[in-house]
């Protein structure tokens, strides 16, 4: 069975910076898709970020180009996502999620159009002065 556990929320203020982490088993890694997403109250959850295993290929949504990068440590059998300059707008839970799949399938996901993603229980992130 797929287990992704994240950490790394927290509370922090604008401009700041915060580095996530899904830790991720069960799931053949060679073939297959994270991605983080968020929810922040009262909003449907949005895709933020996803790679591919296979090959490391990024995609990002619009509102954290520039802002966020995700990577993997394949050794760790984790994905990190760095988020920097972060806003109030930012503020949300985030999830990481993992799919069956290669390159071509990290924009569906990011885009909440693939179905029977494995999730993890989410970590809050609060961007506060």
């Amino acid at each position: 069975q797929p287990q992704l556990v994240e950490s790394g929320g927290g509370l922090v203020q604008p401009g700041g910076s915060l580095t996530l982490s899904c830790a991720v088993s069960g799931v053949n890694l060679d073939h297959s898709v994270i991605g983080w997403f968020r929810q922040a109250p009262g909003k449907e959850r949005e895709g933020v970020s996803c790679v591919s295993m296979s090959d490391g290929s990024p995609y990002y949504a619009d509102f954290v180009k520039g802002r966020f990068t995700i990577f993997r440590d394949d050794a760790r059998n984790t994905v990190f996502l760095q988020m920097n300059n972060l806003e109030p707008e930012d503020t949300a839970v985030y999830y990481c999620a993992a799919e069956k799949g290669g390159p071509w399938a990290i924009r569906a996901m990011c885009r909440m159009q693939l179905s029977g993603l494995s999730w993890g229980q989410g970590t809050q992130v609060t961007v506060s002065s």
